[in-house]
């Protein structure tokens, strides 16, 4: 058993909330910019400390008049988006408990969180989402929506609110109270609510703030797309309005890349599959315009150049070439981003040595973590530092991870949650005296760097006994620019075998580069040899991390791309591993259905 632990450099107070900071903002810095809104024309316009204040105490006094009392649960379906923020800190500013729901969620998904929060309200974005909620909404529950005016709505009824009313709800919440009820989106089973209170959150606030003062810092600007309804979101934007970092809203990840341009943050929050798509889309483009070896050359030398930050600094020829290929390539990478990101940070799934290397050289450094929701999100992170590439870094300050017998990963400190919303055997489950059962695997190095090796419900037993990691196999294959998305299998089979989706937005070029018809979709070359040569290469390549025991022995190439909207991924672009299986065990059958030829 190993256990890294690192003293607390921060300390909350019993009597501190999440929401002081939208206040003490307002009274101390009230002509600064904390937010960017983007109007109708495109334009983003400011708004000032005292302005998003002044918002907050209007719509809390809203809430105050339809008779939202303290500690009742109010949930909150909509896209990310700058009402969001201002409604969720309007709940917790009458001492309200918000439950965030994704807005891409199923009716039964909705009434399910609703009936188990036992929420007396929801705010809600849309004709669409308000629709959800016919014949599933409990009676008495309050039903605002955002477009139609619900911020507006608030604010006129709660005109009548005394002052004093809501500075005495909002000074009675307390560290302790319970802040958000985050239901888990789990591919299995029913959502368990994660009860997360203001000291788990006000902890994890300041402690990345401080790890992290080069990215949240007054002046600093970030802009949020990533689902607000995840902890990952949350806690970046509490951690920028307690640090006064600007904050933007997207919710059109296909317009990220615009959006960046106009914005142009100095701080930038992503998963894994936004950057595999920069750096695919980047390599891609090069080589339809011909530029393909001097882009690969590039890539190279930044992945040797960040490697030699870790073994004594890069040598004066590498040096010369890293400063040529700057102003060819690595300038226009960090332009497109918008041109002022000093370093952005990943989470909820792993990004790859490979690609670590490759934006740490092009001067965008990615600084992985790790976390859950019950940790309140990140609970070990790399920093500007101290990175560890292919690492999640070391814990926070006031926390500590222990490597059990069995390699599951333990956790333990004042941001990790103490209970399931009315689930004492979950919470049994998970929580054992201090520590927390995270069910991933990893290790734990001599400086205290975390690894991720994979999921304890992820290992794979071939029927040789020979336990296999997916994780390793598809980071790698997914680095391939035409790889969307995969799923490595094997369980109890003869050899371990893979699905493959096709990135939709790279096909049309090879398609164009191979000769192959215009109009011919992923479905219609599922077969082509061409295609499954490319593929296959790319496998080959993915193998060369692994033992042979644990290589690609068979892959399928899937018609369709894995999608939200077709259920194989969550909100934050994991893949629902057992939906996929379901829906694909005939292609999965198929894999193996010559396995004697294999085996």
């Amino acid at each position: 058993m190993r256990e890294y632990g690192v003293p607390a450099t921060i300390t909350v107070a019993d009597e501190e909330s999440l929401v002081d900071a939208v206040f003490d903002n307002a009274a101390q810095h009230a002509s600064a910019v904390v937010y960017r809104r983007r109007g109708a024309d495109g334009a983003w316009s400011d708004v000032t400390a005292a302005r998003f204040g002044e918002q907050v105490a209007q719509v809390a006094a809203g809430l105050i008049a339809a008779g939202v009392g303290a500690g009742d649960r109010v949930a909150l379906l909509s896209h990310t988006r700058y009402e969001w923020s201002l409604i969720d800190y309007a709940i917790l500013a009458v001492g309200g408990v918000t439950v965030p729901i994704y807005e891409t969620s199923s009716a039964e998904q909705i009434d399910w969180i609703l009936s188990n929060s036992g929420a007396v309200g929801i705010v809600v974005e849309s004709d669409k989402h308000r629709a959800l909620l016919d014949g599933i909404a409990g009676a008495g529950l309050k039903v605002w929506q955002i477009d139609a005016g619900a911020v507006e709505e608030l604010t006129t009824q709660g005109a009548a609110v005394d002052e004093q009313d809501l500075l005495a709800r909002r000074t009675a919440v307390r560290a302790d109270d319970l802040a958000t009820l985050i239901y888990t989106s789990g591919t299995t089973g029913r959502p368990k609510g994660c009860e997360l209170t203001h000291r788990n959150l006000l902890t994890e606030v300041r402690t990345v703030a401080d790890v992290f003062p080069e990215l949240l810092t007054a002046g600093g600007s970030v802009l949020l797309f990533l689902p607000l309804a995840h902890v990952f979101g949350k806690v970046i934007q509490c951690g920028a309005v307690y640090t006064r970092t600007i904050v933007g809203h997207t919710a059109d990840v296909s317009q990220l890349l615009p959006d960046l341009a106009t914005f142009q943050p100095t701080f930038l929050l992503a998963v894994p599959r936004v950057f595999e798509k920069v750096y695919n889309g980047a390599r891609q483009r090069a080589h339809s315009d011909g530029k393909g070896k001097i882009f690969d050359a590039a890539a190279d030398t930044a992945i040797a150049w960040s490697k030699a930050q870790d073994t004594g600094g890069p040598g004066i020829a590498l040096k010369i070439k890293h400063a040529v290929f700057d102003k060819l390539v690595y300038g226009k990478l960090r332009t497109a981003v918008g041109g002022n990101v000093v370093a952005a940070v990943s989470g909820s799934a792993p990004l790859g040595p490979r690609l670590g290397h490759f934006f740490r050289g092009v001067g965008l450094p990615v600084l992985e973590g790790y976390g859950l929701t019950e940790t309140s999100a990140g609970i070990t992170v790399n920093t500007l530092d101290a990175q560890r590439i292919g690492s999640v870094g070391r814990p926070v300050p006031g926390h500590a991870v222990r490597i059990a017998d069995a390699g599951e990963i333990l956790l333990k400190g004042p941001i990790v949650f103490q209970r399931y919303w009315r689930n004492e055997t979950a919470t049994a489950e998970a929580v054992e005296g201090d520590w927390l059962h995270s069910g991933d695997i990893g290790e734990l190095d001599d400086a205290g760097f975390l690894t991720i090796t994979g999921r304890k419900k992820e290992i794979i037993v071939t029927a040789g006994g020979k336990n296999v990691a997916p994780a390793v196999l598809e980071d790698r294959l997914r680095a391939h620019p035409l790889v969307s998305q995969c799923l490595v299998v094997g369980d109890a089979r003869p050899f371990i075998g893979a699905l493959v989706t096709i990135d939709p937005e790279a096909l049309p070029a090879w398609r164009e580069r191979n000769g192959k018809g215009a109009g011919d979709s992923a479905a219609d070359l599922v077969d082509d040899p061409e295609l499954r040569a490319e593929i296959s290469a790319a496998v080959d390549e993915a193998n060369l991390a692994v033992s042979r025991a644990e290589q690609i022995r068979e892959f399928r190439i899937l018609p369709v791309d894995f999608s939200e909207a077709g259920g194989e991924m969550t909100p934050t672009l994991k893949l629902k591993r057992q939906v996929v299986a379901t829906t694909y065990a005939d292609d999965i059958a198929a894999i193996y259905a010559t396995s004697d030829a294999h085996a």
